[in-house]
């Protein structure tokens, strides 16, 4: 069995995304940028992490680029897994090491799938404005990262934008106060599916809360998101078409239940494999 999770906002949380005081009983330290604490995580969803049975291969999915991945103390020092994968699904660590070949093999894609970062920055040019846009970058030479003034983003001309952006290849998510521009061929759900095929053909049980999760739920044969972030909210426009369980609290202890959730699916997954042997022993 895979469990594959999104991080921000859904197992860590920075200090913006907590939705409770930092000093609140029962967070740990998950992160720290140029010496300061950045980021959490609740101490029982890390219990239950450490505590997942042998025959779960916990993975990490995250947006983050392999740099800010290995920022996060807890996945390099207290728990360590054999893959994570990063940068939206461009990169895959294996073993700590980053995986050349899949690497080489998205490049390829986006040669062949998606518009240059260049032509989604001349699409962009005339509405991006330090009025709106604090700093952006071009993460891992993959998709776009921007940070912003939430309040202050000109919705109707970026959505207009957004729907030329999805005819050249590429998709948007906005995530806090992170506007994200990601080519469709770096997505979260092939990279799991190719660590998949190297496993074997095992169930995957996978969490997360934005968008650009969306690909690895529907993958997923059991799927559950916190109560926050843009599913939760698509949750409340279009509630058919976001299927998944969602958890009862929000902010960091979301992740209490979301752990309990991969243990409960686990449990019944042996349960069922149990009664099978007995059946047919009998």
């Amino acid at each position: 069995m895979i469990y594959a999770s999104d991080l921000d906002q859904t197992l860590v949380y920075s200090r913006r995304a907590l939705r409770i005081p930092e000093d609140t009983p029962g967070l740990v330290p998950a992160e720290w940028i140029n010496g300061k604490l950045s980021a959490f995580m609740s101490a029982y969803a890390l219990e239950r992490l450490q505590s997942l049975p042998q025959d779960i291969v916990f993975m990490p999915v995250t947006t983050r680029t392999v740099e800010q991945y290995r920022r996060i103390h807890i996945f390099q020092n207290e728990c360590i897994p054999k893959y994570a994968v990063t940068s939206n699904g461009g990169n895959i660590i294996v073993d700590g090491q980053v995986d050349d070949e899949w690497n080489l093999h998205i490049r390829s894609l986006l040669r062949q799938q998606a518009a240059a970062p260049e032509e989604i920055l001349d699409l962009f040019d005339d509405v991006l404005s330090p009025e709106w846009v604090i700093n952006q970058r071009l993460c891992d030479e993959l998709f776009f990262a921007l940070l912003i003034e939430r309040d202050k983003l000109p919705m109707e001309r970026i959505a207009d934008k957004i729907r030329v952006l999805e005819t050249l290849g590429w998709e948007s998510s906005i995530q806090g106060r992170k506007l994200y521009l990601v080519p469709s061929a770096v997505n979260k759900r092939a990279a799991v599916e190719h660590i998949r095929q190297r496993i074997g053909d095992v169930p995957v049980i996978a969490s997360g809360d934005s968008l650009l999760d969306r690909c690895l739920l529907d993958f997923a044969h059991h799927a559950i998101a916190p109560s926050h972030g843009e599913l939760h909210v698509e949750r409340q426009r279009v509630p058919e078409q976001v299927p998944y369980q969602f958890t009862k609290q929000f902010g960091a202890f979301a992740a209490d239940e979301i752990l309990d959730y991969v243990h409960r699916i686990h449990n019944d997954q042996q349960t069922q494999i149990d009664h099978a042997d007995i059946r047919e022993t009998v």
